[in-house]
């Protein structure tokens, strides 16, 4: 008995230091046998990816494979700026569009334990051209009208996009197009993200508040949220809670003049091949977050970030809120976001998962049919980059190109075939 009770205490003492060290340390990179993978088969991904490239699919991109909370696999491959025969590197900075949103929720979390709010309240409460909004109803003759809204929109309606607010595309888009309010993209405009949700709040929502998943603006609305309760700009708020504690940076909302040439070309997908966007161009151009407004924080899409950079905000979700000694929110917290909150609603994206407080969230394994683990948490950006996190497997992936938009690629899933072939315990 003595034996067993001293391996158990032993096994506990193990399962204590791993986790201190990977709260306690910076990122290193390490020979992947150190944690658990295989550098031979990881070879395999390297391949695979390089293959996109020579095909011509892919320009470029960065995977970071993160296990144990140390790095096991860390690549760039292709060319940052195809034209111009720039290499990436693993250092290239990349446009991460929806990849904002889980930091931005992750703020609202630090306000909500900072006692500034309740995820339960109406926004209303902090925004009040949203204390009463509308939805637009289909009528039989194929026109819409516009009803009041069952309820008011709470702050966890918004972190779970179940607040009924799209992109502006549902059956009264017309309204929506006419306010200049389409799209996810704000680096172009003049007019600050507080004035553009203000408007918003005017126009008739999808669907009413808690009854479905749609996709939307909830999470740039949480973003003029966190000013206003902070008093603080979207921008500065999470460069003091969040950026510098975890060492992010190279994460910014505009990009410092200086570092432009590490900011990777956006190319689109095309029946003759990649076509690189224009310049300066627009929603997909080279110019905007470097010579653009620079007056909109979008906090649905406005970030840029190194594979590096969001690799560390990963990791401090995976270690329960906290990095290289620094903790961003507590572990409770971390466990809230990371669960399902759809109830009765329908993730429509993907079978056997759910959505948390700003991830998707791996429910049954076996129903969503790819490698993975149940309690897995992730999303992407729509310039086709990836992530997500597996706490069973203590591992924490990163994948960033620059493509849109990206037609008939199956990387993403071969990316995660090719992660979980390389465990080898």
């Amino acid at each position: 008995m003595k034996k067993i009770y001293l391996i158990k205490l032993s096994t506990l003492f193990l399962a204590f230091i791993l986790h201190f060290n990977s709260a306690a340390q910076e990122f290193v990179k390490v020979e992947a046998e150190k944690v658990g993978m295989s550098t031979e088969r990881l070879q395999i991904l390297s391949h695979t990816l390089q293959e996109y490239v020579d095909n011509g699919e892919l320009s470029g991109g960065v995977a970071l494979v993160a296990r144990r909370g140390q790095i096991a696999y860390f690549q760039s491959f292709g060319r940052n700026d195809i034209e111009n025969d720039v290499p990436m590197q693993e250092n290239s900075i990349f446009r991460i569009a929806s990849q904002t949103k889980a930091i931005v929720s992750v703020g609202v979390m630090i306000l909500q334990e900072e006692g500034k709010l309740l995820i339960t309240d109406p926004i209303g409460n902090y925004l009040p051209a949203f204390k009463e909004t509308t939805v637009a109803i289909p009528k039989e003759d194929g026109g819409y009208e516009i009803v009041k809204a069952n309820r008011s929109i709470t702050i966890r309606d918004l972190l779970t996009h179940t607040a009924g607010i799209g992109y502006g595309g549902g059956i009264a888009s017309d309204l929506w197009k006419e306010a200049e309010i389409q799209g996810w993209y704000f680096a172009d405009r003049e007019e600050p993200i507080q004035a553009t949700i203000a408007r918003m709040a005017s126009l008739p929502n999808e669907a009413q508040p808690g009854e479905k998943f749609v996709y939307g603006y909830n999470t740039d609305i949480l973003g003029a949220l966190i000013e206003v309760v902070s008093g603080e700009p979207l921008n500065r708020f999470l460069e003091m809670h969040i950026l510098e504690p975890l060492g992010m940076s190279d994460t910014y909302f505009y990009l410092p003049k200086n570092e432009s040439d590490r900011l990777a070309v956006v190319y689109s997908s095309t029946e003759g091949g990649l076509l690189r966007a224009p310049d300066p161009g627009g929603m997909v151009g080279q110019g905007v977050y470097v010579n653009g407004p620079r007056k909109s924080f979008s906090g649905g899409a406005g970030y840029l970030s190194t594979a590096e950079d969001y690799a560390r905000f990963l990791q401090m979700m995976l270690n329960g809120g906290s990095f290289n000694g620094k903790r961003i929110i507590s572990s409770k917290t971390v466990e809230l976001m990371t669960l399902s909150h759809l109830e009765e609603v329908t993730f429509p994206w993907a079978k056997g998962t759910g959505f948390g407080l700003g991830f998707s969230i791996v429910e049954d394994l076996g129903l969503r049919g790819t490698m993975g683990s149940k309690g897995e948490y992730g999303w992407g950006g729509a310039y086709h980059s990836t992530y997500w996190v597996d706490p069973e497997e203590d591992l924490v992936v990163v994948y960033f190109t620059q493509l849109i938009p990206a037609h008939g690629l199956d990387d993403h899933a071969k990316l995660r075939a090719l992660v979980y072939q390389a465990l080898i315990d």
